[in-house]
């Protein structure tokens, strides 16, 4: 305990290196975690649609779907080929295109229109900020994500010579493919990875707004009877029709492997948060080292007195610990407060405990090299290097 404390002395004690190492493990902890904080939460948006609607078990589609944007309409048959499988609680259809939105000053704005089963509406916003989801059934009714409501279908003003945004309200209209939306409600959804603003409306309705196409069905929606029998009922549904049939888990995960695959996210990002541990890794294995060779008359002056290897190893080990954590928790609260600041705007960010593991062993990793470096210098040392002039 005694020689901890002085290795925690002698750390301290060099004020310069000291919080050189620091900052190096501080730098590295806060890029790696705020760039992939923001990779994570960028991929969260993809999928995001298919985690806002739970009470869904099973999405059925085209074969060659890969991902959520990706829609090959289904014939009608398609639905009911779905609902007469056994095993099938119920089935909706579920609508899901790109239309263009005509706003009040004539300018268009292009909108994900989601339509979602008339009789149960299934499939609807996860959380309503204004009206009802029943209000759908009325004539015309859409509901719009907050999100877009106060962004993209805002209106837009001058008031001397600043810009403003009055949010769509509700009771406004739109149009939607030149036919009249009257928006009912406000909700609250996960952002779309393009950040476009969501539109809710009933299937038969979103099929209208569409443009004329042969075919409009884009999903089928599935509840399974026995919870514990949704692969198995997968399957079934697949080998019946032919049709993709995925857990939402699994839609989810092949929306985010097609990002990764076809898009260059991961290798920008990626390369963000190598950069960070190269340079923390050069920052703090340098300084370390030159900590460590400033020091070596007190290392020699130990042996010299009896201290063996082992004991001058848990000395660098415990330096090692002591800046690594501390790094380690600057540089998390840093990526933290970040994403608190960011919160609300058009910058994803996701901070998962899986994430801080990561970047706490990143931390522990650029520790334990720099730590090896400077205990071979010093286990190599010999005592009488202190009697040298």
């Amino acid at each position: 305990m005694k020689m901890s404390k002085i290795a925690v002395k002698m750390l301290i004690g060099d004020k310069a290196k000291y919080i050189g190492i620091v900052f190096g493990l501080t730098f590295a902890s806060f890029i790696i975690t705020q760039q992939a904080a923001i990779f994570i939460g960028l991929m969260t948006r993809t999928f995001g649609f298919i985690t806002d609607t739970d009470q869904i078990d099973i999405w059925v589609m085209d074969d060659g779907v890969t991902y959520i944007d990706e829609v090959k309409p289904l014939k009608d048959t398609d639905l009911y080929r779905v609902k007469s499988i056994e095993g099938v609680k119920w089935a909706v259809p579920f609508f899901k295109g790109i239309i263009r939105a005509k706003l009040h000053n004539g300018h268009f704005e292009t909108c994900n229109v989601f339509g979602i089963d008339s009789p149960t509406l299934i499939g609807g916003p996860p959380i309503m900020l204004q009206g009802k989801i029943e209000d759908l059934r009325t004539p015309d009714a859409v509901i719009v994500n907050r999100i877009g409501a106060e962004k993209k279908l805002a209106t837009k003003y001058y008031y001397e010579g600043k810009l403003y945004r009055r949010p769509l309200q509700v009771g406004e209209t739109l149009e939607l493919n030149y036919q009249r939306a009257v928006v009912v409600g406000i909700c609250e959804s996960t952002r779309t990875f393009q950040s476009q603003p969501v539109i809710y409306t009933t299937y038969n309705r979103a099929i209208n707004y569409a443009p004329t196409e042969k075919r409009l069905l884009s999903f089928v929606l599935v509840k399974a009877e026995n919870p514990n029998q949704i692969q198995e009922l997968c399957n079934q549904i697949s080998r019946i029709t032919g049709l993709k049939a995925l857990t939402r888990s699994q839609f989810a995960w092949s929306t985010v492997n097609y990002y990764l695959k076809n898009t260059g996210i991961p290798i920008n990002f990626g390369t963000a948060v190598i950069l960070g541990f190269v340079i923390g890794m050069a920052i703090v294995g340098q300084t370390f080292y030159n900590f460590t060779l400033d020091n070596l008359r007190y290392f020699g002056t130990f042996k010299a007195m009896g201290a063996n290897n082992h004991m001058l190893t848990k000395m660098i080990i415990v330096q090692a610990i002591l800046v690594g954590c501390i790094g380690w928790g600057l540089g998390l609260g840093g990526a933290a407060a970040f994403g608190l600041i960011s919160y609300g705007t058009e910058l994803s960010f996701r901070l998962p405990i899986q994430l801080m593991l990561f970047s706490f062993f990143s931390m522990a990793f650029i520790c334990l090299i720099s730590a090896i470096i400077s205990i071979r210098t010093v286990t190599r040392l010999e005592p009488a290097i202190v009697f040298k002039s």
